[in-house]
């Protein structure tokens, strides 16, 4: 029998939190449940309720929660007393991910990187990708676009459109360009021409950048998707004007959109990568910046961090990519139900005249307004289905299902999905005919 959400009913005492954790918490905001366990693709909260997961912690959790066998791994690790810390020492550890990185990843991709690990969150892997093109050009620009995220400390907070984040730096946040991004003008405006032709231009005010960073879907943006061709244009501009190419793939990557890498098979192979969330599959923080070994200009010690030695997200990473990434039945697999995910969203965008977002596993709803966004996923949570929001103005519904799920779950999550945004619909059109 499949097992279906159960939502409880009462809101659990919260005063801890309010008197103790700081007002900028969000998620327990629009979700007020304690969460005590978690497995496959279902969590629960301690009076007995029981929620399908459609946020996988933003793409943090990819082969759903506590998955067995990557969690066994890290069981019988910490059980032989493995080391935990290590900073950047060498140990079985970190030796066993980058060997399995190198096999189930790189070689079959035709790809040659540096693996860099930086601090253990995707904003750290952005700031040392960014300040490694800086270094290695002598240039300060970098150039990202309308509507990306990139992170929440100073460098990466510069390159994110976000005015509410970008708000929250209290300094001024310099030395990036965003220009428009994929679609921002419209079908009829290629914004790559745009670009080329302001780097051309040696009166256009925009200075020789050490990078071009862009993320192929724009996960918290709103889920735009550029098209290959797109890409291909933005990385012959990087090529022709020495900058460095950095692809962005903390949300995109790790198979999300049907692929290890977002930039697969679409004819241009970036500079510089940036992994973090669903690295370790376990949700255990742990980030990377792969770079072209003639880049690795570092001195040691010149970018470092304490916790960039995760062994125990070593330890999961390698039960991940040796379980899931030793063929292609997974990418297939999710490719299959991206496919899926797709004809379904577009059916349920269709009776309302919406647009379907994204790519692969990675897609959603634009409803066209923020009110009505966050009222249908206020919906969903209290029918047991947690999914959140994403786009300039928290218009699109989005749908970051773990990867693992099942078919029938996912048909069943998208069915509450269906009715919330239907009831929603007929509500407005209710006030609206009053």
């Amino acid at each position: 029998m499949m097992m279906t959400p159960e939502p409880s009913g009462a809101i659990p005492d919260r005063a801890i939190y309010d008197r103790r954790e700081s007002a900028v918490r969000s998620y327990a905001r629009s979700m007020p449940r304690q969460f005590g366990r978690a497995e496959g693709v279902w969590m629960h909260d301690d009076q007995g309720g029981r929620y399908l997961d459609f946020l996988s912690g933003c793409s943090t959790l990819n082969y759903g929660h506590n998955h067995p066998i990557l969690k066994q791994a890290l069981l019988d690790y910490i059980d032989a007393d493995g080391i935990a810390h290590g900073l950047d020492l060498h140990t079985d550890a970190k030796r066993d991910f980058l060997s399995a990185f190198e096999t189930l990843i790189l070689k079959p991709r035709a790809l040659d990187y540096r693996v860099m690990f930086t601090g253990p969150t995707g904003t750290n892997a952005v700031e040392a990708a960014i300040k490694l093109a800086r270094k290695v050009t002598g240039r300060e620009m970098v150039i990202a676009f309308t509507n990306g995220f990139h992170g929440m400390t100073l460098g990466a907070l510069a390159c994110t459109g976000n005015a509410a984040k970008r708000g929250g730096a209290g300094v001024p946040l310099a030395h990036v360009a965003h220009e428009p991004y994929d679609g921002y003008y419209g079908p009829g405006v290629d914004t790559a021409d745009l670009l080329e032709q302001r780097l051309a231009d040696p009166s256009s005010g925009l200075d020789a950048p050490a990078a071009i960073l862009v993320e192929t879907v724009q996960g918290e943006g709103g889920l735009n998707a550029a098209s290959p061709a797109w890409l291909r244009r933005i990385a012959a501009i990087a090529k022709a004007h020495g900058a460095l190419l950095i692809v962005d793939d903390i949300q995109a990557g790790c198979g999300r959109t049907g692929r290890f890498f977002s930039f697969e098979e679409m004819g241009f192979t970036p500079d510089i990568v940036t992994l973090a969330k669903s690295l370790s599959g376990m949700g255990l923080p742990f980030a990377l910046t792969l770079l072209r070994p003639e880049l690795d200009q570092w001195s040691p010690g010149e970018h470092n961090g304490t916790f960039r030695g995760n062994n125990h997200a070593f330890v999961t990473a390698t039960a991940a990519l040796r379980h899931f990434w030793s063929d292609d039945a997974f990418q297939r697999d999710i490719r299959r139900r991206g496919d899926l995910l797709e004809a379904r969203l577009a059916r349920i965008a269709a009776e309302h005249g919406f647009e379907v977002r994204g790519r692969g596993m990675m897609r959603g709803v634009n409803v066209g307004s923020g009110e009505l966004a966050a009222a249908v996923t206020t919906a969903c949570f209290d029918a047991g289905l947690i999914i959140e929001t994403s786009g300039a103005r928290d218009e699109v519904i989005k749908v970051l299902a773990p990867l693992v799920i099942d078919d029938a779950i996912l048909a069943a999550g998208l069915d509450i999905l269906e009715t919330r945004i239907r009831d929603a619909m007929a509500a407005d059109y209710a006030v609206a005919a009053e």
